[in-house]
């Protein structure tokens, strides 16, 4: 019996998955108290310890960190993972970097500023655009270079036909240089410009559209000093300019084509040299509506020969539509609506004129597609809106 038992040690460490461990291994043997000749046999008894219980293991970061006893140490970052669960990271996720990249922390505070919603912020105010995105602006979106005659004319030095004249003559200087070609392209922003020893802004005036019922007496061209000019009654205006516009160069107004002295109505002024060439060249085919009060009787035979035309400046001119209008309490004489588009000088007149008639008073209500208000008095004027200058036909 003793000897199987303990020949059963060697058999042991042939059991799969079994082995022995001889630190922590003990063998004891237990016997009664008796002699050797008892008839008892020996018992030995084969215990083990139990097993050293193991730590759950560690996830594997990232990376080691290896501190200066040698052990590992670890630094933990707890992230969400794409998956949704919660992972163990020995460095920051990439993402969470980056939020702190972009993240906006703002401006501190200054103790001297108000902290109250309802008080402004006096000195030291941020500008709401950074210099790189207002650089990236000028670069890519700001106008381009304009023609030097076209840049004077609009900054209001004079027309753009001095403006030439100017240059010509030696008087306009770019950058510390005479420049004598008025298609040099120039930026205000940029460039210095002198025009007779002043310095033209860096800011040009914005642009103006103004609707004037011109009275009779006037003349819409620069005359001498006896004459009545229309660009004085926008006195007031400009005198005005500096409290409604501070800090920004006056326009220079002219008007958008011609009414004689003689004839009131409907004019436009600006100081828009492109929507004035747009809107007066043939090619816009805008229709001009007049009021014309006449002498006399009007027959069929005057209407007839009104709209057969006549020849004006050697092209002959026929209107578009004419009409007798309803006789009205107030007004003895008769008035004919007459609607033409050449526009050319003084057509309306020599129209009646050619059917026999005599004008004793002519009026322009309507340019395009926009008619004189009928509220506006003699010599008064109103700035046009989008939808007027839309239905001139300016679509810029």
């Amino acid at each position: 019996m003793g000897t199987t038992a303990v020949s059963a040690l060697p058999f042991l460490s042939l059991i799969p998955n079994c082995r022995l461990l001889p630190l922590r291994s003990r063998i004891t043997c237990s016997s009664p108290a008796a002699s050797p000749s008892s008839s008892r046999p020996l018992r030995f008894i084969i215990t083990f310890a139990p097993p050293k219980p193991q730590s759950p293991p560690s996830p594997t970061p990232d990376c080691d960190f290896i501190s200066d006893s040698g052990h590992q140490l670890f630094i933990p970052w707890i992230a969400r993972g794409d998956d949704g669960k919660l992972r163990l990271h020995s460095k920051p996720p990439a993402r969470l970097i980056h939020s702190l990249v972009h993240e906006d922390t703002g401006t501190k505070r200054s103790k001297k500023e108000p902290k109250e919603k309802g008080q402004r912020k006096v000195s030291g105010e941020i500008s709401q655009y950074s210099k790189a995105a207002r650089r990236f602006y000028n670069e890519n979106f700001r106008d381009e270079p304009q023609r030097l005659c076209k840049v004077l004319a609009a900054a209001g030095v004079a027309s753009r036909r001095s403006s030439e004249e100017l240059i010509f003559g030696g008087k306009v200087t770019v950058n510390g240089s005479v420049c004598n070609t008025p298609q040099t392209r120039v930026d205000p922003g940029k460039d210095v410009i002198y025009v007779n020893g002043n310095r033209l802004p860096k800011r040009l005036p914005p642009k103006v559209y103004l609707a004037l019922n011109k009275p009779k007496g006037y003349i819409c061209s620069a005359g001498g000093k006896e004459s009545k000019l229309v660009l004085e009654l926008f006195d007031d205006y400009m005198n005005s300019w500096g409290k409604r516009n501070p800090g920004t160069p006056k326009p220079r107004l002219f008007t958008v084509g011609r009414l004689d002295v003689a004839t009131s109505g409907l004019i436009i002024v600006t100081n828009d040299g492109d929507f004035t060439q747009k809107i007066s060249h043939p090619s816009a085919n805008l229709s001009k509506e007049y009021i014309a009060v006449v002498e006399g009787d009007v027959h069929k035979r005057h209407l007839v020969a009104l709209s057969q035309g006549t020849i004006v400046d050697g092209v002959h001119c026929t209107p578009d539509s004419v009409e007798l209008l309803p006789k009205q309490p107030d007004i003895s004489r008769p008035r004919l609506r007459i609607v033409v588009h050449e526009g050319r000088n003084h057509e309306v007149r020599e129209l009646v004129k050619n059917a026999g008639l005599e004008i004793h008073s002519l009026k322009r209500v309507r340019i395009g597609g926009y008619r004189l208000p009928s509220d506006l008095g003699h010599g008064k004027h109103v700035e046009l809106e989008p939808a007027d200058l839309k239905a001139l036909g300016w679509k810029s």
